[in-house]
């Protein structure tokens, strides 16, 4: 049997930006996330529960959550809900529990079903479209600042089909 090398893996870390007064900061920051969070993160314990679930429009509700550098969200999507195009600073994981998400991204349709994972790169264009009745946890790396200041109109007139 022919043994193939394995392959090298190279991390390579994001570039960070020195400020005027000389300190640092990640190039993913994003106005409206405070800075106040740059001290340590904390142990929190939080039941789905007891946070707010928002209704976006008809067809759209979602809840999250904040930590010290990522945010977790779950959105529920009836059957037809269509997010419309966008993209975000944000890295984006997608974890289905229910359902399906058509995503339309780079030119191509991805069905992402209940137990499967979409990992979606910062900047990266896409849309999505409820299959069926779906409960979708997301996670974002920074936290999307947009949500967190309700600056997020696109979500709000999502339509169906």
């Amino acid at each position: 049997m022919k043994r193939v090398p394995k392959k090298r893996t190279t991390v390579v870390k994001a570039p960070r930006r020195t400020t005027r007064g000389g300190s640092k900061r990640s190039v993913f920051r994003q106005k409206g996330v405070s800075r106040g969070r740059r001290g340590k993160a904390q142990l929190k314990y939080i039941p789905w529960a007891s946070v707010e679930l928002e209704q976006l429009n008809p067809l759209l509700q979602r809840q999250f959550i904040v930590g010290h550098d990522i945010m977790v969200a779950r959105v529920l999507l009836k059957k037809g809900c269509i997010v419309p195009e966008h993209s975000h600073v944000n890295e984006q994981v997608t974890y289905i529990l229910e359902g399906a998400l058509k995503f339309r991204i780079a030119g191509k349709e991805i069905v992402v079903r209940a137990g499967e994972v979409l990992t979606i790169p910062p900047n990266m264009p896409h849309e999505a479209e409820a299959m069926a009745d779906t409960v979708d946890l997301d996670v974002f790396n920074p936290p999307r600042a947009d949500w967190v200041n309700k600056e997020d109109s696109y979500l709000r007139a999502a339509t169906r089909v």
